[in-house]
């Protein structure tokens, strides 16, 4: 790891998990259990487990075909490994459109629809004051470019995450007789053993795998937007790194609510009048008291926040890939920061349907892509760990990875 030139592989790390850590986690898990029953978390872990393989492919490949700009800071994603190892310039563009429009646009709205309303219910705050409020914070730290973004997130991130999983970790200490069958119920809910709420088989499956990818995004091709930001050595340490944020992300962070939630009880979870972050704060006052709902605004706040940064982010690397110059990318900012008020003070629950669908789209584009590419990532990571495996630190050399011949003229941050 250098991050000399670059950003460091912990602060691109948080990029993504910026990103990634949102409202997925605590009102996307809600709403899954909610309609799918607690079996739909089985199947957030199983979608994890496939995702960590897909991650690390997505993230190696972004590495590799990386660029660097201007300021020695790098960038990269699926548009550019389309473009240049596929040779699908134009399917690269796609993309990068579809990325700019969906995290800058709609996921953002949704991201500040949460903080607002949290803010509403919790210290009725206008919707309109929310808005201004996020919107000037978040100009503040995207008109400061990348090195401002990454250092914001690497602060932020940690504290969300270790203040938020300290809390679920002690609510599960406090019921730990309990935990036994929190894990039976999960596991009977995801095979259709046992109905909850109406939850059959297939609602806790689709659920489960929904909000599992909206949570965790591997696969998707939106990680390596921020992954590819990263200066290391090898692009396999980077590969492995977001592999394991995988894992954190949907085994950690969306676990710790779904057992806060469960351990609150059935007649929460099943209850046909409490609905996404209602639930969870209605399981966590249930653990710790009143106090919950101004904590889980705060960890809200964190968690979306930070998301709309890393959103930003995504679109702000393929607005760059577009090749639309420097003013066109301050009014995409500035359309960004619009969209954010707007998700503030306007209804977006319809948003959450067509996230879902263009997810889908997202996903399927870029995981024929990885099938295709994939050898690249599997004979990188082989060449990772058999200099490690020799008592070197390994060291990237396009000329290792014989699957990379004839793309030589399209690597330019690697040795050739």
């Amino acid at each position: 790891m250098n991050g000399e030139k670059g950003i460091s592989p912990f602060k691109a790390f948080t990029i993504s998990a910026a990103s990634q850590i949102g409202t997925g986690n605590i009102v996307g898990v809600a709403a899954a259990i909610g309609a799918g029953g607690p079996g739909a978390v089985f199947w957030m872990w199983i979608i994890a487990l496939i995702g960590g393989a897909s991650s690390f492919i997505e993230n190696t490949l972004g590495q590799i075909f990386k660029v660097q700009n201007d300021d020695g800071t790098y960038r990269g994603g699926p548009a550019y490994y389309m473009s240049k190892a596929l040779g699908l310039p134009k399917l690269g563009m796609i993309f990068s459109v579809i990325i700019a429009v969906v995290y800058g646009f709609m996921f953002n709205a949704i991201q500040a629809n949460t903080i607002a309303s949290a803010f509403a219910n919790t210290f009725n705050v206008k919707e309109g004051t929310v808005g201004i409020i996020v919107a000037i914070i978040a100009g503040f730290i995207i008109f400061g470019g990348i090195r401002r973004i990454a250092d914001v997130t690497s602060l932020l991130v940690p504290i969300m995450a270790t203040a938020y999983i300290g809390l679920a970790i002690f609510i599960i200490i406090t019921n730990i007789t309990l935990v036994p069958s929190m894990f039976k119920i999960i596991f009977e809910n995801a095979f259709g053993l046992r109905a909850i709420g109406g939850a059959t088989l297939g609602t806790a499956i689709l659920n489960g795998i929904r909000r599992g990818l909206f949570s965790n995004e591997a696969g998707m091709g939106s990680v390596p937007n921020a992954s590819s930001t990263a200066d290391v050595d090898h692009p396999a340490e980077q590969g492995l790194i977001q592999a394991l944020g995988v894992y954190m992300n949907t085994i950690v962070v969306c676990s710790a609510t779904a057992f806060i939630i469960i351990l609150g009880g059935e007649s929460i979870y099943a209850d046909p009048n409490l609905q996404g972050l209602a639930i969870t704060q209605n399981a966590l006052a249930v653990h710790v008291g009143p106090w919950a709902h101004t904590f889980l605004t705060i960890c809200i706040f964190m968690f979306a926040f930070s998301s709309v940064i890393g959103n930003y982010y995504y679109g702000e690397s393929n607005i760059e890939h577009l090749g639309l110059g420097k003013t066109k990318l301050k009014i995409y900012r500035g359309l960004v920061l619009i969209m954010v008020y707007l998700g503030c003070v306007g209804d977006f629950s319809v948003v959450w349907n067509t996230g879902d669908i263009f997810m889908g789209i997202m996903a399927i584009i870029n995981l024929v892509v990885l099938f295709k590419l994939g050898k690249i990532s599997v004979e990188t990571y082989n060449d990772y760990f058999v200099q490690l495996k020799a008592g070197k630190t390994p060291v990237f050399k396009v000329s290792n990875i014989k699957s990379l011949k004839g793309l030589e003229n399209e690597i330019e941050c690697w040795e050739k």
